[in-house]
């Protein structure tokens, strides 16, 4: 018994052996079907390896592709045909030449095409004549506040129409242009300007001589300064401005009141004050024995026009400014009560 059982033992271990091969290899193709479809999912282009003939290989590869593009796809666009038009517009819009042609004269035609040729070798000269400059005397001339023909016909100033615009009549006025002040300077930039400008911009010493007590202007060397004072308010227009905001908080500069106009301004030394407190302001002054205040003003970057309140109502809306200031302008509000109405139709 034990000679047979050592007998078998070798055949049973071969038998295993060839088992166990046979399973790793069923094993192995499995994993690899199954690695193929894994990523034959991932990967769409992925094929099984062919088992064709050549023939049915070779084949496949002659079918033409149907995407591919001719030879001729990038050979040039013949050109455009030209557009031939013959005829006139008819009635509809449309170029015909079923038309008739009228009587004409030859000799028009002919005089039109010679003209045109005889104009287009015709050079033109235009001759410009220049105005020469008035006399140095007339630096100040402003016409329609210096016409002496009108002004002399008014005997008084009480109504002050004297100091408003009379124009020249047309055809009689200058024909020469007014010159700058000799040695004219270009201004001084704000707001350096509005403490002082120079002396030959604006050469009038009658305010200085006149009203220097009273802190408005003065003159150093060659400029003139200005310490901003005025006839109420020789301290200062900046405590004169605090006064008025402490009397009337509701005048609260820069944002009640944004736009005023100064009456008989000087050399405007309120408005220039009010302009670092968001306050724009006209300031106006007549033409007067002061000579010409205003250009005090402009000279310093302050908005100013020679103007007056007198007969005529100035030229501004109504409702056009939310203060209207006047210190000692000389106005007799209470003449007919006609400079008070129109101070109060420009006030909103």
């Amino acid at each position: 018994m034990k000679a047979a059982k050592t007998f078998q033992s070798p055949d049973h271990h071969h038998i295993t052996s060839s088992t166990f091969l046979k399973i790793i290899i069923l094993s192995f193709l499995s994993l690899s079907l199954l690695l193929f479809l894994l990523f034959s999912h991932f990967d769409p282009q992925l094929q099984l390896p062919s088992f064709s003939s050549p023939t049915t290989a070779a084949t496949a590869t002659a079918i033409p592709i149907s995407n591919a593009l001719p030879p001729d796809a990038f050979a040039p666009l013949p050109p455009p045909q030209a557009v031939q038009r013959t005829g006139i517009v008819d009635e509809n819009g449309l170029m015909t030449d079923d038309f008739v042609v009228g009587e004409f004269d030859p000799s028009v035609i002919e005089s039109v095409v010679n003209n045109g040729a005889t104009n287009r070798r015709r050079k033109w000269r235009v001759r410009f004549g220049k105005f020469m400059v008035c006399d140095e005397s007339m630096t100040e001339y402003i016409p329609c506040l210096d016409n002496v023909k009108a002004i002399s016909s008014f005997n008084s100033t009480e109504r002050g129409d004297k100091y408003e615009r009379h124009c020249p009549q047309k055809g009689k006025g200058l024909n020469c242009l007014v010159p700058r002040p000799k040695g004219y300077t270009l201004h001084i930039p704000w707001p350096k300007s509005r403490d002082e400008v120079w002396f030959n911009n604006v050469p009038h010493m009658r305010l200085v001589e006149d009203k220097g007590g009273q802190n408005w202007i003065s003159r150093k060397n060659d400029k003139f300064i200005f310490p901003g004072g005025g006839t109420q308010f020789i301290h200062g227009a900046d405590q004169y401005l605090d006064q008025i905001s402490n009397m009337v908080p509701g005048i609260a500069f820069g944002q009640n009141t944004r736009v005023a106009l100064d009456v008989g301004c000087g050399v405007a030394s309120f408005g220039a004050y009010l302009l670092s407190r968001n306050v724009t302001t006209l300031s106006i002054a007549p033409k007067d024995v002061h000579e010409n205040q205003i250009q005090f003003a402009l000279e310093r970057g302050v908005p100013a026009m020679v103007a007056v309140f007198a007969t005529h109502r100035l030229l501004y809306p109504s409702q056009a400014f939310d203060l209207i200031h006047c210190s000692s302008c000389n106005i007799n509000w209470a003449r007919d009560g006609i400079p008070l109405q129109f101070n109060l139709s420009v006030l909103r």
